[in-house]
């Protein structure tokens, strides 16, 4: 008959099984942290593609009520804001009997990946007027669309710039 002899209280791990976990967790680690990286990404991208169909809904939005005649512009202008600062703050509808405000935006987003850009929301777009390419977007006396500022590549391998 054998016997174990321990005594009360020294219950417990080896040195090896604690090694043994340490190696195991770390390598779980290891794998996760490239994961995190890549779902954070995909976040901001996913966040980047919502901002610019908001903000591309409302430029589309005001050159419709300037289509449908309830938004005053001059002649020979393009049909679309001058800023973007218009969709937010309103415009005047011409057709309203009271004068109401039409708003496009409640708030402008701002560049996701952008974020520590100083300034407004507005300023952290590129902006492309209706005069220029889509190849080579500038700037002009309208905004006909964004385009981020990111000198970055999607995972999709568009830089996004081009989105």
């Amino acid at each position: 008959m054998t016997r174990r002899t321990k005594r009360a209280g020294q219950e417990g791990f080896t040195i090896v099984e604690l090694l043994v976990t340490i190696v195991i967790v770390s390598i779980l680690a290891s794998a996760a942290i490239p994961m995190a990286g890549l779902v954070a990404k995909r976040n901001k991208e996913a966040e980047l593609r919502r901002s610019l169909r908001e903000i591309r809904l409302a430029l589309d939005s005001y050159k419709k009520a300037v289509d449908d005649g309830r938004v005053e512009v001059r002649a020979g202008d393009s049909g679309y804001p001058s800023n973007l600062e218009l969709l937010q703050k309103g415009v005047t509808d011409i057709k309203s009997p009271t004068s109401q405000k039409i708003y496009f935006l409640r708030r402008i987003p701002r560049d996701p990946l952008q974020e520590d850009a100083p300034g407004s929301a507005a300023a952290t777009w590129g902006k492309r007027s209706y005069a220029s390419s889509a190849e080579e977007p500038k700037e002009g006396s309208d905004v006909f669309d964004v385009y981020s500022n990111s000198d970055g590549t999607g995972l999709n391998g568009i830089p996004y710039r081009e989105w």
